[in-house]
């Protein structure tokens, strides 16, 4: 992710939150039932063979495996703006120790 987006991510913590709980739930949206569809989807092809294709198979197949793809970059962004707002609520109170450590070794 470019580190204009993270400097703005950090700067905005209420709004970093607001996108990490939509990002959230747009991963849940497009994930629920994924892996149980794509199952029945692949069962059906192992079946019937490539006459299903004629039936709208593949090209259901197709939208499992880009919702698969979105799913994936929604838990990429919530995990990003999770990772932003853990350390920006942790760097005072971490960070000083992490400092002290490092100029008591120094020393």
């Amino acid at each position: 992710m470019p580190r204009r987006w993270l400097d703005f991510l950090y700067a905005h913590p209420l709004l970093t939150f607001v996108l990490m709980v939509a990002f959230f739930v747009f991963f849940g949206v497009t994930s629920v039932n994924l892996f149980v569809l794509l199952k029945m989807n692949i069962d059906l092809f192992l079946q019937y063979g490539l006459m299903v294709i004629a039936d709208g198979a593949l090209e259901q197949l197709f939208d499992l495996v880009t919702s698969a793809i979105l799913s994936i970059l929604f838990y990429l962004v919530f995990k990003v703006c999770e990772r932003v707002l853990v350390e920006r609520l942790t760097a005072k109170k971490f960070g000083a120790s992490v400092e002290a450590a490092r100029d008591a070794a120094a020393r």
